[in-house]
């Protein structure tokens, strides 16, 4: 295993979750295959609520009869994936089998929902496992080098504390809480990830933070649960059909998507209830 993939394997690992394929080497690119798999990122587009997936074999949305549709014809590794705002999304990952570029995409950026891209920063140098944007700052988990960067710009960045994390999230209400998922439980910053404290439980595979009130996370086995105070105590909501989770986003207070192994699921009612979005293969996980 070389370098880029050593510090999120081993956070995986740990968390019990098996570390899907990250380079496109095992990529379908038969264009006849609809199905999608190896879910990596989440995200609604404000401006016409549709639901966007980030893959393995590029970006995904569901069509008219609920099958999906690839976005643009792009068929790279996303792997951090985040929507910032109405059909302005950025991305992380690695270029399809055989393309041309670096091995890492680092910081790119789409304002047309995903048809196309442009290179911000970093390509060649980091890809960014985790991206959150808040506070009109990205927020990314490089897994190259172990580290949470934050960047006003998109294009010049700021390094901060170095750990081993699956994801992060950022409080909607302050621009210095940053929680990260580690083996030991939620690793917390109140100085917008410079440091972090040790990990405390419970430990979770996935956060997500839009409202204020409502902290989702969930468990490697796909319970979901919520927190109202930013992480101090949880409630405990349903499990997610499908097994081991593959990413989680939550829309608003009440609005949560989480795919799974199986599908992608859709909850409207806080996480009390999930209905399946779209059915996916069968996959190694994140």
């Amino acid at each position: 295993m070389n370098k880029r993939h050593a510090v999120v394997a081993a956070t995986s690992a740990a968390l019990g979750l098996t570390l899907a394929a990250c380079s496109s080497s095992d990529g379908d690119t038969d264009s006849s295959v609809t199905a999608v798999s190896h879910i990596h990122g989440l995200g609604l587009d404000p401006s016409g609520r549709r639901l966007y997936i980030a893959t393995h074999e590029g970006i995904y949305t569901p069509d008219s009869k609920g099958k999906p549709k690839l976005v643009g014809d792009s068929k790279d590794d996303f792997m951090g994936f985040t929507v910032a705002r109405d059909k302005t999304f950025y991305a992380s990952g690695h270029p399809t089998s055989g393309a041309d570029g670096p091995g890492n995409k680092g910081l790119i950026k789409s304002t047309d929902a995903g048809r196309t891209w442009e290179s911000l920063s970093l390509s060649g140098e980091s890809d960014f496992h985790a991206l959150d944007y808040a506070h009109n700052t990205v927020y990314g988990y490089d897994s190259t080098n172990g580290l949470l960067r934050t960047s006003k710009d998109a294009t010049t960045w700021k390094n901060g504390a170095t750990l081993q994390a699956l994801d992060i999230a950022v409080s909607p209400k302050d621009a210095d809480l940053v929680l990260a998922t580690t083996e030991e439980g939620i690793a917390r910053s109140t100085n917008g990830g410079k440091t972090f404290d040790k990990g405390e439980q419970p430990v979770m595979a996935f956060l997500s933070w839009k409202a204020n009130n409502a902290l989702y996370g969930i468990d490697t086995s796909g319970r979901l649960s919520r927190s109202t105070d930013a992480g101090a105590t949880w409630k405990k909501l349903a499990t997610v059909p499908g097994g081991q989770p593959q990413a989680l986003t939550a829309v608003d207070a009440e609005h949560v998507l989480a795919a799974t192994q199986n599908g992608v699921y859709e909850s409207k009612d806080g996480g009390k209830t999930f209905t399946k979005r779209l059915a996916i293969k069968s996959s190694g996980g994140h």
